[in-house]
């Protein structure tokens, strides 16, 4: 009786450190949107509400890491739950830093918006890149809350695109900044939002490492991506 009241208690626990990583995936979701939005809009109160909401995605992250952290230290749980509950760990870190890129690019959206050239170049230039990041994001939260790799070799190619999409942004705020010197400040802000759209990619990218790892023991850090699969 005893044991089965243990492992209840157990699996209400699990569940509530899933609950709350699910809780924070989908914050850092709509981050990732509002932050584009920011992009577009230059709007201030959008700026706010995305700093708002990152101190609530840091304080889920802590949660769930202290969770996870009594979890194993109190119950010792097995081969299969403890790898679950590390790469849960791991992924609010990863979520975590999705959050601050995507505040960078809403504070940069702000600073664009302010340039007044009319020649300065417009958020449409990371268009695909802010297109790719968002697929590549939702894809990962959704492997994350399935607890399903089946879709890693999609992410793979996404997140090539995205670097092959960035060096396309690069070449076309050279060709601005060549143009017309007074887009350099405009162009170097646009250069730093496209750099996180990057990291947003890399760092959904290790939440399908995580989710392999939690599903098949495999830890493809320091490899090629999804190598394995």
């Amino acid at each position: 009786m005893q044991e089965a009241h243990t492992s209840r208690e157990f699996d209400e626990l699990l569940d509530r450190a899933r609950r709350l990583l699910s809780q924070m995936g989908a914050r850092v979701e709509r981050q990732v949107d509002d932050a584009i939005e920011c992009l577009g809009s230059g709007s201030t109160l959008l700026v706010d509400q995305v700093m708002r909401h990152e101190v609530e995605i840091n304080e889920l992250e802590r949660s769930i890491d202290a969770l996870a952290g009594q979890i194993i230290a109190r119950r010792k749980p097995a081969a299969g739950d403890l790898r679950l509950l590390l790469a849960f760990i791991k992924s609010t870190t990863d979520l975590e830093r999705i959050a601050d890129e995507a505040k960078k690019i809403a504070l940069r959206g702000r600073s664009i918006a302010e340039d007044r050239w009319p020649s300065r170049p417009r958020h449409y230039e990371v268009a695909s890149m802010a297109r790719l990041a968002v697929e590549l994001v939702r894809q990962a939260v959704g492997a994350l809350e399935r607890l399903d790799a089946s879709r890693v070799a999609d992410a793979a190619e996404r997140e090539a695109q995205l670097d092959a999409t960035l060096r396309g942004v690069l070449r076309s705020l050279i060709s601005y900044m060549v143009e017309d010197p007074r887009t350099i400040s405009s162009c170097l802000d646009m250069l730093f939002v496209a750099k996180s759209f990057e990291r947003i990619g890399d760092h959904a990218t290790n939440l399908f490492e995580h989710v392999i790892y939690a599903v098949r023991g495999e830890d493809l850090r320091h490899t090629a991506p999804f190598s394995s699969q």
